[in-house]
């Protein structure tokens, strides 16, 4: 029988607060039971295991991220969206860091192609139409884009640029606006 007030969703969303307080590869049912204080079979008429509860987590924090990416780009071209998108996806990854790698995780391409991440896409395809990109290098700038914030957030937030004296946000600015001249400056090879 299913625990009063313990719902799917409100499983997600506490697993998703934890794994940003003790780490996303912490998270499991267990931890989540004792989170609610109730037996880990309790939690079984919500959830079929922990991988499932990751699953959930992950793709609930792709619909938030591509929310807010979505709320950043609204009326926003070129340059200006460039920056909204990166900070938005930088300032999310700061604020829910476990939500953040949750995000990060590998889902089956049926999953995958059920959840945010196709907006994510979208969102990324819509920046670089205000660069006049055409394909390949269209989507050779998805990637790019993805593995600087990926990389850059990753380092900062693992404390890699703490060593200096130069500010990260001055870092992060200077990166966008190189990633801005190259994108409008690309020239076929």
């Amino acid at each position: 029988m299913a625990r009063a007030g313990l719902t799917t969703e409100r499983l997600t969303r506490a697993g998703a607060e934890l794994a940003d307080e003790v780490g996303f590869d912490q998270v499991t049912v267990s931890a989540l039971a004792r989170r609610f204080d109730v037996k880990v079979a309790s939690l079984y008429s919500h959830l079929k295991s922990s991988q499932d509860l990751r699953i959930r987590i992950a793709l609930f924090a792709l619909e938030e991220l591509a929310d807010r990416v979505a709320a950043a780009l609204a009326g926003r071209a070129g340059k200006d969206a460039l920056v909204a998108f990166a900070d938005a996806y930088r300032d999310y990854a700061r604020e829910h860091p476990g939500r953040y790698d949750a995000a990060r995780l590998r889902l089956d391409p049926e999953t995958a192609a059920a959840g945010a991440g196709v907006r994510h896409a979208q969102m990324t395809r819509a920046i670089l139409r205000g660069y006049d990109l055409t394909e390949p290098d269209q989507t050779h700038a998805v990637r790019m884009l993805g593995s600087v914030f990926h990389g850059y957030v990753s380092l900062e937030m693992a404390g890699g640029f703490g060593h200096t004296a130069v500010d990260s946000q001055e870092s992060w600015a200077w990166i966008l606006d190189s990633l801005d001249v190259l994108l409008r400056n690309r020239t076929k090879p």
